[in-house]
């Protein structure tokens, strides 16, 4: 168990074994997946180094954009909440050096906790 998952007692929405798996070409040695969630189609997935967003493309999902963000890069970010009449929510985040930030819709029921958790146990924790 890992810095995020270990303080935050984190239940990731889909599996992080799974998620190394299938990143592992992707990873550095020695970094490790801690939790992962699904946003719609796509993947927020908080390693022990960085937050990456797998952006799922196409019909099949086969093609995939990668969107890697050291923890230390963020600057700030926000989570709305779907409400009465809205369908989703939307999480952004603010990178340094970036003019636009990262937005990415939210689907209603996903878990909005766990994300701002391991958002601010990232950044907190940083050195």
């Amino acid at each position: 168990m890992g810095l995020l998952s270990g303080l935050l007692g984190l239940a990731s929405d889909v599996d992080a074994e799974g998620v190394r798996r299938d990143l592992e070409p992707a990873l550095v040695p020695d970094e490790s997946v801690e939790v992962a969630f699904a946003i719609l189609r796509d993947l927020v997935v908080f390693t022990d180094r960085r937050l990456i967003f797998v952006d799922k493309q196409g019909m099949t999902g086969k093609k995939r954009a990668f969107h890697s963000i050291p923890y230390r890069s963020i600057t700030m970010f926000t989570v709305e909440t779907a409400g009465s009449f809205d369908t989703d929510g939307e999480l952004t985040i603010f990178v340094s050096g970036q003019p636009q930030p990262f937005k990415r819709e939210i689907a209603r029921g996903a878990n909005l906790v766990g994300i701002q958790k391991a958002l601010a146990a990232g950044i907190l924790g940083r050195k």
